[in-house]
């Protein structure tokens, strides 16, 4: 009586502990902030903007109609910063999962159907990030105060 018992009580707790975090929302499933930054060469930030309007934008609008994106912001500062810690250009997107955040293909059946020139969309994209001091990705959540 006692082997079905040790056999049954394991199962059983593996079946319930299963099917309840099963029911739950996996993390992943939540949306992701991510704020982008950019230093650029100094003198050359207008530049980059305009290129990344022109060749990355377009496929971040791509994903936000989709869905996978759930907005999307740009700002510049308005002064500058002493070098160390002087940064251009930030790009702040909320990700409908973090699975699409770090999933850097989903950009990929866009840029044919947006750039029919891979040649020159590649040089500019290429010209864009030699423009390129420095970039990071901060992922951020919102705290609550109250």
């Amino acid at each position: 009586m006692k082997k079905p018992l040790l056999i049954i009580l394991p199962a059983a707790f593996f079946f319930i502990t299963h099917k309840t975090f099963a029911q739950q929302t996996p993390v992943d499933a939540a949306p992701i902030t991510i704020e982008n930054y950019y230093k650029v060469k100094w003198g050359y930030a207008d530049e980059f903007i305009s290129l990344w309007k022109k060749n990355h934008y377009p496929l971040l609008k791509k994903l936000l109609e989709k869905g996978d994106i759930l907005s999307i912001r740009a700002e510049t500062p308005i002064i500058h910063s002493s070098e160390d810690s002087r940064w251009d250009f930030k790009v702040i997107i909320t990700f409908k999962t973090e699975h699409l955040a770090f999933d850097y293909s989903i950009v990929d059946p866009y840029k044919k159907q947006l750039f029919p020139d891979q040649d020159a969309y590649q040089k500019q994209e290429q010209h864009r990030f030699e423009l390129v001091i420095a970039h990071w990705d901060v992922p951020v959540e919102n705290v609550v105060l109250n």
